[in-house]
């Protein structure tokens, strides 16, 4: 049975429903069109990496869907659709591509909501050479330019605007914490950037909030950014958190000038995060640890793991320096017709 359309009694295929959905769909097809322009403008090469991965990404909270690919001697191994086109566009930089982007579908299991669904469309982008600076620029005017095809003023979510125009504000994770839930970050950080999970529960219950059984820091982490930060964020402009922890670092280098903290950025406009980026890291063997932590958290908290992609690590080798940055489509698309779930703006919603 199809599921109904979540504002309606009715399934989203029914003439009536889809008539009403039209006209949000029909401006998706405008926005793409424009995003697809921006990037030619910007000599942007358009690539199409496969769906189909040994490894589908090897962040803890990431989950996959997996699957079997068989053989012609009907031998089968396991496979993953990615999370993001990440390890296949690298690949592509180490190959000697200098600008190029992805706009496809990506798909992650255990995500479903008014934000979230279990396969999306990511614009994902990459620029050989260039500081992560450039990239954040780009964010910023894809924003502006999906208001200026819809013909908005303001981004809007729920009740919440953010004027794409006005001058964005950059905020550090360590700023925002201290602002927005009073918490002293650096001071569960060693000046490595090791972190210390009993010294921000302290802080948390020094503060008064509620601390979980499970005090890691990077959960707690997590759960702050989420409860008291994040509803902070994009509020009246667009707001770029930067210099992540170094402990929640991901794919991304080192600040040059504090090790504590990583070239890593998030943006967001109306208390949604739309883009994750990067200054990326191109050191192998730092890039394993991290995978190989990252694995062990998810074994911890979820019983399983991902394979590592030995082929990317291989490629970091020949990888240029270069910034990156993967955007939510779908998120950026309801944001610009102030539609109240993700899926009001999908062709096709995936059944429940």
């Amino acid at each position: 049975m199809s599921s109904p359309h979540p504002l309606s009694a009715s399934p989203w295929w029914t003439p009536s429903v889809h008539a009403d959905r039209r006209p949000i769909l029909v401006a998706r097809n405008r926005i793409e069109a424009a995003v697809r322009g921006y990037l030619a403008a910007e000599a942007f090469l358009l690539v199409d990496p496969p769906g189909l991965q040994r490894s589908p990404g090897n962040e803890a909270h990431l989950h996959a869907f997996g699957t079997q690919m068989i053989g012609n001697d009907g031998v089968g191994q396991t496979m993953y659709l990615h999370t993001s086109p990440e390890f296949s566009m690298k690949k592509l930089l180490a190959a000697g591509e200098t600008r190029i982007a992805s706009l496809g579908h990506v798909w992650r299991n255990r995500e479903r909501s008014a934000l979230h669904h279990p396969e999306f469309t990511l614009l994902e982008w990459y620029r050989a050479g260039d500081s992560y600076e450039a990239i954040i620029a780009d964010c910023v005017a894809l924003l502006r330019l999906a208001a200026v095809t819809t013909g908005v003023k303001a981004l809007i979510y729920k009740k919440r605007r953010c004027d794409p125009f006005a001058q964005p504000e950059r905020l550090s994770v360590v700023e925002a914490f201290a602002r927005y839930a009073g918490i002293d970050l650096f001071a569960s950080m060693d000046g490595e950037g090791v972190t210390d999970g009993k010294e921000l529960a302290r802080q948390m219950a020094a503060l008064g909030m509620a601390v979980p059984a499970d005090t890691s820091w990077s959960y707690l982490f997590s759960l702050i950014l989420t409860e008291k930060v994040e509803p902070h964020l994009g509020m009246g402009a667009i707001t770029v958190l930067d210099r992540y922890p170094a402990a929640e670092a991901a794919l991304a280098r080192r600040a040059p000038d504090d090790r504590r903290v990583s070239e890593r950025f998030e943006l967001y406009a109306c208390g949604v995060e739309l883009a994750n980026g990067f200054g990326e890291l191109t050191d192998a063997d730092e890039q394993r640890r991290r995978f190989v932590a990252e694995m062990d958290e998810k074994q911890r908290i979820y019983g399983e793991r991902y394979p590592i992609d030995e082929d990317f690590l291989r490629a970091l080798a020949l990888m240029p320096q270069a910034s990156g940055v993967a955007l939510g489509f779908d998120r950026l698309v309801m944001l610009a017709t102030a539609a109240p779930r993700i899926e009001a703006v999908l062709w096709a919603p995936v059944a429940e």
